[in-house]
């Protein structure tokens, strides 16, 4: 899983997202930053709220009181999939390095491949897609 601060640059950079079950997100806030939801219409749903904005609702199987949260307080966590997927076309290649690291080949926007390296498959693929989305 990716960490929260690229995921929020991610967002930041433009990567959008339409809730989905099956999704990770965490609050942004200092006391909540650390714990990572899984949005599911069993324990929160899409909905909205009542100024019309999107909310994803708790339902009562959580341990502490929060029954909403507005859509632009949370920070989506991008599966590997999800990442590969927002790549599209300008995705060439993930390929495990001899030392456990990955690796990502992207074409970049002056179709030359570029290989980005890092310790993990999501964290490979959420670096190339920042620069992609930086390139845009």
């Amino acid at each position: 899983m990716i960490d929260i601060d690229i995921a929020r640059r991610l967002r930041d950079q433009g990567l959008s997202w339409e809730p989905a079950d099956g999704d990770r997100f965490a609050i942004d806030n200092e006391q909540l930053r650390e714990e990572i939801f899984m949005l599911s219409s069993m324990v929160v749903e899409r909905a909205q709220g009542r100024s019309g904005h999107p909310v994803l609702r708790f339902n009562g199987t959580t341990e502490w009181a929060l029954d909403s949260v507005e859509q632009h307080e949370v920070v989506w966590i991008p599966r590997e999939d999800q990442l590969r997927a927002a790549l599209g076309e300008t995705f060439r290649a993930l390929r495990r390095m001899e030392d456990g690291s990955f690796a990502v080949t992207v074409r970049t926007a002056e179709g030359s491949d570029r290989e980005v390296p890092a310790p993990r498959a999501e964290e490979a693929l959420a670096g190339a897609l920042l620069i992609h989305l930086t390139e845009s």
